[in-house]
């Protein structure tokens, strides 16, 4: 072999070297920047699709949907009147707190869909706040199962306390006037 082929090899050998490792890199700048960005909530997109590449399309879609809705933030008037409501709902948590967390939940799926986001299923309301509030959605999850063990009058007040600071913790930022 001379060394002209030699050299050429060589440099073959290098730029797929080269390739393999800028793809390397890319992939795991584009996993931090992920995991950077929704922290837990890419951890459990990750887990219930199977791996890294699967987890971060699904969350780029709810990105791109997000980004596809007009969502506005509440007007002084309106969110006067949700911390109100959401008053209301705090206090009569001491005589019934099962009511209390029905409640809670009507009155974030209220400001949602005030703020113009689609409703119609939880899961979809879960992935809508990922976007935005990817710290908050784990709490909503949690408080939403919960509120369906409410339903089935299998959730204790501990539960229940636990819920409501979950959903107040969610209200608070929907309720918040830069929250778009």
């Amino acid at each position: 072999m001379d060394s002209y082929t030699t050299i050429i090899i060589v440099v073959a050998v290098m730029v797929i070297l080269g390739s393999v490792l800028g793809l390397i890199f890319y992939r795991r700048k584009r996993t931090d920047r992920f995991q950077g960005q929704y922290g837990t909530e890419y951890e459990e997109t990750v887990k219930s699709l199977g791996d890294n590449r699967k987890a971060q399309t699904e969350l780029e879609k709810r990105q791109k949907h997000i980004k596809s809705l007009n969502l506005r933030s509440l007007t002084t008037e309106e969110r006067e009147r949700y911390l109100k409501d959401w008053a209301l709902v705090q206090s009569k948590f001491v005589d019934d707190p099962g009511q209390a967390i029905m409640d809670a939940d009507r009155l974030i799926i209220e400001v949602m869909r005030l703020r113009d986001y689609p409703i119609s299923d939880f899961d979809e309301r879960a992935a809508d706040i990922s976007v935005q509030y990817p710290t908050l959605v784990s709490d909503y999850r949690a408080a939403r199962e919960i509120s369906v063990k409410n339903m089935d009058s299998t959730a204790d007040t501990e539960e229940l306390r636990i819920a409501t600071i979950q959903y107040r913790s969610v209200f608070d930022e929907l309720v918040k006037p830069t929250a778009v």
